[in-house]
């Protein structure tokens, strides 16, 4: 699967240099140490493009380990976990959480290297660079900083925007920045590297255009949400541009939805003809930092794992289960059916499902993975998103919290709702032509029937809920939402059951029906309180220590 063009080739070369440099947590000791800062480095186009390659990967570890799922998912409500990182399933989380320090550090250490990798090529490219190579490094930096701000803000609200981190040396005023200014310069940053960035790749798995336009439409809809006047007045000039950015890269990118939901997550998936931007995870025996460990904490057991094998406690809530068609609530206790919609076996794991491209390990013996049924009156829909199984069924390249498979950022799926979204706008409906048949290719490609009745905001929310699940992206829908109408954002989440409850098949294996059951006894902690006071997570009280500027109120950013 590796090329030597590919840019899991240049990171595995950079990953040496890496090690021997150090890195730095606290995003306020600038300069970092960990990243290639040596003068005589940057002489040719190959040793700048190397000198970006980490900003695919490195730089987001602490992120994708197990703050992706604890923010994206747990926080939003489309999975729990009974046992462990219960702050953020229940919606309490604080500035001592393990994981809110966690992606604080790693999206202030992508703002941090991007911003020193800026400096160095400016600084030390030599003559043999060309002036577009040297561009389109700086680009990628720009890039990777502009979607690290998309985080912080979503996520912290106010927070400071820092350009140049040798500057902190000397700088005793830092401030944090107005939630409207650091969206304005996260939008003109992705607009002005749009321009510098090839429309093909120059080599797999490298950002193009196409991921700067993404991006730009991503934002401009969240943004057209930033600046609204109430819960039906998002500013239509962010919708019209928001639609325009979607409409360019469904048009003009190249990419294209793969049939089969379920090989977007089936090894190896990277860099395919839907993604518009990847990190670039690589198996990296004894270099730790660049190798996926997430799969670790999502492998419900040891049986299917590679010495690991800690997700036995986290799988799908009750109210995602509410999401997918086909499954027929008794009461408020019990829910029974099936689904059409595909996009449910590749998300989570159901009793009697198969999967045979992973291997399970029982009593000694090697067999296709059928999920197992656990008796009893609690048990879980484990994850299979990002689940790719043991060492043999990815080519050799996995080991104890070692995986090579990437993290997808940005797909073209998503750009087909944005547009729908868009055009939808401030209205109660749509029945746009275009912007049905957007939603209905993401619809249908799950198995489901056409939709042929008008476009609501509800339709397009739950099939992004639907298709994103487990892809740390529902949370930030939520986000969305809040900036204007924060309302029914609270509502969704206050209404949703986060409890315990059990799976029985009709059959095992090879089941027809599913019943699942609340747990009775667990009559605690089911739902959650959202509210204007916890929507936010908290600054990590270890920078509000070191940092006391952060508790002053936020200025616009230039």
């Amino acid at each position: 699967m590796k090329k030597v063009t590919s840019i899991k080739y240049l990171i595995g070369l950079v990953i040496p240099v890496m090690f021997a440099t150090g890195c730095k947590k606290e995003f306020l000791e600038k300069p970092p140490t960990s990243a290639i800062v040596d003068a005589g480095f940057y002489q040719t186009d190959a040793q700048v493009m190397a000198g970006t390659a980490s900003l695919y990967n490195r730089v987001w570890f602490d992120y994708n380990d197990k703050a992706y799922y604890n923010l994206g998912d747990f926080r939003a409500g489309t999975a729990f976990s009974a046992w462990n990182d219960r702050g953020n399933v229940l919606f309490n989380t604080t500035g001592d959480n393990g994981e809110n320090g966690a992606a604080w550090r790693a999206f202030f250490n992508v703002v941090a290297q991007s911003n020193l990798t800026i400096n160095n090529i400016n600084k030390y490219a030599g003559a043999g660079v060309s002036p577009s190579v040297k561009a389109t490094a700086i680009a990628e930096a720009r890039f990777m900083r502009a979607v690290a701000y998309r985080f912080l803000v979503s996520n912290w609200g106010e927070v400071p925007v820092i350009e140049n981190n040798l500057e902190l040396l000397t700088d005793t005023s830092l401030r944090k920045h107005t939630v409207p200014s650091i969206w304005r310069f996260i939008t003109r940053e992705m607009r002005a590297v749009a321009e510098n960035l090839p429309t093909t790749a120059s080599q797999p798995g490298r950002i193009t255009r196409w991921s700067a336009e993404g991006m730009l439409a991503r934002f401009y809809l969240t943004r057209a949400g930033v600046e609204a006047t109430g819960p039906t007045g998002r500013k239509q000039e962010f919708l019209d541009s928001a639609k325009y950015y979607a409409q360019r890269v469904i048009t003009n990118s190249g990419a294209q939805l793969l049939p089969n939901y379920e090989n977007l997550f089936k090894f190896p998936y990277d860099n395919n003809r839907e993604s518009l931007f990847e990190l670039q995870w690589v198996f990296a025996p004894g270099s730790w930092g660049f190798q996926n460990t997430a799969p670790a904490y999502l492998n419900y057991g040891p049986d299917i794992a590679n010495g690991d094998g800690w997700g036995g406690d986290k799988g799908a809530t009750w109210w995602m289960f509410k999401q997918y068609e086909g499954f027929t609530a008794s009461g408020d206790t019990m829910l029974r059916g099936r689904t059409l919609d595909q996009r449910l076996k590749a998300t989570y794991m159901l009793p009697g499902a198969h999967y045979p491209e992973i291997t399970q390990t029982l009593n000694g013996v090697d067999q296709r993975l059928i999920f197992p049924y656990v008796a009893g009156d609690v048990n879980f829909a484990s994850i299979k998103k990002y689940v790719v199984g043991k060492a043999e069924d990815v080519g050799g390249e996995a080991a104890s919290q070692n995986y090579p498979n990437n993290t997808y950022m940005l797909r073209l799926a998503e750009m087909y709702l944005i547009y729908a979204e868009a055009v939808l706008g401030n209205s109660a409906s749509t029945t746009d032509a275009t912007a049905l048949e957007y939603f209905n290719k993401v619809h249908t490609r799950a198995g489901l029937p056409a939709e042929t009745d008008p476009l609501t905001f509800d339709m397009i929310f739950r099939e992004r809920i639907l298709e994103f699940a487990m892809e740390g992206m529902a949370w930030y829908d939520f986000v969305s939402l809040h900036y204007y109408n924060p309302q029914k954002a609270y509502s969704i989440l206050n209404e949703q059951d986060r409890g315990y409850y059990n799976i029985t098949p009709d059959a095992f294996p090879n089941p027809t029906m599913w019943t699942i059951k609340k747990t009775t006894w667990h009559t605690t902690e089911r739902q959650i309180n959202a509210n204007a006071g916890n929507f936010r997570l908290p600054i990590p009280n270890v920078e509000l220590s070191q940092a006391p500027n952060l508790n002053k109120p936020a200025v616009d950013y230039p």
